[in-house]
């Protein structure tokens, strides 16, 4: 149990803390949700009775912390989740009627116009995100002076700058790390459709040894945990922070 207890790191992240760290990686699509999501909110002002829209839920955690750390009215949307299986997450987390849960794919979201407040993405816009069209048609969902907010791994230098993928991360990922962007990437990416004004583009403070404690979590605690999760372990070890962290974006739309 030592690496689940790694998990629980009220000094850093006192609302994730408070979760089932094996919950959570019952949960798993991506590593430490929470972090990331707890994170990112603090640029972001969120109050009771917000519609958000959670984009790339995955399998719920983010939805169930949003919903009940902010009382905000949540609409979980992701593609590869089964609506009714992230409904079941719902309602056993006892906020079954906070959070709709919708399958959808991100280039085709089946909501109005200016219907959200806010909407948050968490480890889930490197894969649809980064097309120069996307933002245009995602602010289109949120109401003037809405909130947009994304944590998406990155690297430290653009790929394109260092020559293609460093050979560490290659083996392990591939083409994707392609998607995996600097903070200033984003903030010109995002700054220059001038639909939104950026609030703030940082990285995750140690990102890569929080996805590393995520990472040695996950090989303890699934029963085919150590084959899948130790090329990852070894990738992040290998790079020891030089390249990988994750980017924090917030924006307004104007």
């Amino acid at each position: 149990m030592t690496a689940l207890n790694d998990l629980v790191r009220p000094d850093r992240y006192p609302r994730s803390s408070a979760y089932d760290p094996a919950w959570l990686l019952d949960l798993d699509m991506g590593p430490n949700p929470l972090w990331l999501l707890e994170g990112l909110v603090r640029d972001l002002e969120l109050r009771p009775g917000m519609r958000v829209l959670d984009l790339g839920s995955g399998k719920g955690a983010t939805s169930v912390f949003l919903a009940r750390e902010f009382g905000v009215q949540v609409v979980a949307a992701d593609w590869w989740i089964a609506a009714d299986e992230a409904a079941a997450v719902f309602a056993e987390a006892g906020v079954g009627d906070r959070v709709e849960a919708v399958r959808a794919e991100a280039h085709q979201l089946p909501f109005e116009e200016e219907s959200f407040d806010a909407i948050v993405s968490i480890d889930a816009f490197e894969y649809f995100g980064t097309a120069d069209g996307y933002l245009p048609y995602l602010v289109r969902f949120l109401r003037p002076g809405g909130q947009l907010g994304i944590a998406t791994p990155a690297m430290r230098r653009e790929a394109r700058d260092l020559g293609g993928i460093p050979d560490h991360i290659r083996k392990v990922v591939g083409w994707e790390a392609m998607a995996w962007h600097t903070a200033d990437w984003w903030r010109f990416q995002w700054e220059t459709t001038g639909l939104v004004d950026v609030t703030s583009a940082r990285l995750q403070e140690d990102a890569w040894q929080d996805w590393l404690l995520w990472a040695r979590a996950g090989a303890e605690h699934h029963t085919d945990g150590r084959a899948a999760q130790q090329p990852v372990i070894d990738m992040l070890t290998e790079d020891a922070g030089e390249l990988l962290s994750f980017a924090l974006l917030t924006a307004r739309k104007r």
